[in-house]
């Protein structure tokens, strides 16, 4: 299932086996929370600028329009057209960024829908439930993300219940998986380390959940919630070494260029983050160069592309001073150009990123790589 390749220091090149087909790690998750990347990319899209992984998030998807009619279009894939792993955020993020409309109990989280007001409750079951009728290839086990900082008291019960909260995902998620209606049966599920800034608390969960029978992979969870980059390294420098070598790892919501980076030298497999979207959303954009702001007003009669470099479908058509006009017309096609073409640099990072790793240069590419991307053009 998981064929670690290759490691140089502690970073890992592997590939993941799934039930809709192999990742390549390390690897970039593009977040599509609705089953839709935010700037009007469609799947066909995402086949283009080489995406592996879609992301969708297992809250919002419950909200609307329901796993009830996903399910009965045939899951998530087919809901999407996407014939690629998809990985479903469990919810337990919401528990953070909807705080002021939830109430957290033992058996779950209980929510205020921001679409009708209406009551939700999203526990354990319901939220391996609702993944299993989304159908998607990874699951993650439902938890309370944690915001940093917070009281050592508060970290220490929460963590304690996320744990109890895991043994009741993995036995429902077995159960799930033995029914002859379920949409895939060979769905994976992967645990998630909170602990907040604390280290002994990190280490303590994750030496605890990674005894826990039936999980496929590990996350670590709760970071860039409000922590520096310092400490989020931190953190993962004390939590690596007791992740099991033969998981995969992921790395929850996370994040620059330079966080990815600094998260492959540190053992992280697997990213997720929305920045290159809502970057794109406010017309800056990412390059071999540095980020570029196209919104600057040295770019109103600028006639070439936004990377000579990128074969992205925004650099091989079109210039940023058309791109800028786009933006500053308020044009809808601004956005999509700009968030195919941040896309496009995550997925073609990481590409090379593999191939550093298979060459046995990543520590130089992340040397040279480092200064470019803490630039501004």
């Amino acid at each position: 299932m998981f064929n670690l390749l290759k490691t140089e220091g502690k970073a890992r090149r592997a590939r993941f086996e799934t039930v809709h087909g192999t990742i390549e790690t390390p690897v970039f998750m593009n977040v599509g929370t609705a089953a839709a990347i935010r700037g009007g990319a469609s799947t066909d899209d995402l086949r283009e600028i080489k995406t592996l992984v879609e992301l969708s998030n297992t809250y919002h998807l419950h909200m609307q329009p329901g796993e009830d009619l996903i399910a009965r279009l045939g899951g998530l894939h087919k809901f999407m057209n996407w014939d690629k792993p998809i990985l479903t955020d469990s919810g337990g993020f919401q528990v953070f960024s909807l705080q002021k409309i939830r109430r957290i109990k033992e058996e779950g989280a209980y929510f205020t829908s921001y679409i009708d007001g209406r009551k939700i409750f999203m526990g354990p079951e319901e939220s391996m439930q609702i993944q299993s009728k989304l159908g998607s290839d990874i699951a993650m086990a439902f938890d309370e993300c944690i915001e940093n900082p917070a009281p050592r008291d508060y970290v220490e019960k929460s963590v304690a219940r996320t744990t109890r909260w895991l043994k009741r995902c993995i036995d429902e998620h077995r159960r799930l998986a033995s029914l002859p209606e379920t949409i895939n049966p060979g769905q994976l599920l992967f645990g998630i380390n909170q602990g907040g800034v604390y280290d002994d608390i990190r280490v303590e969960h994750m030496k605890e959940i990674a005894k826990i029978e039936g999980l496929d992979g590990y996350a670590i969870g709760g970071l860039s919630v409000g922590e520096t980059a310092d400490e989020m390294y931190r953190i993962i420098d004390a939590v690596e070494p007791h992740m099991p070598k033969d998981k995969p790892r992921y790395l929850m919501g996370v994040g620059t260029p330079l966080n990815i980076l600094e998260g492959v030298y540190r053992g992280i497999d697997f990213f997720d983050c929305v920045l290159p979207l809502r970057n794109a959303q406010h017309g800056n954009v990412f390059t071999w160069n540095g980020k570029v702001r196209i919104l600057a007003e040295k770019f109103k009669y600028d006639g070439t592309p936004i990377d000579e470099n990128c074969g992205c479908p925004a650099c091989r058509s079109y210039s940023k001073g058309y791109i800028r006009h786009l933006l500053k017309a308020d044009e809808r096609l601004g956005m999509r150009l700009c968030v195919l073409h941040n896309l496009w640099f995550y997925n073609h990072l990481m590409i090379d990123i593999r191939n550093a790793l298979d060459n046995g240069t990543f520590a130089q590419f992340k040397r040279e790589k480092e200064e470019i991307y803490s630039t501004r053009i």
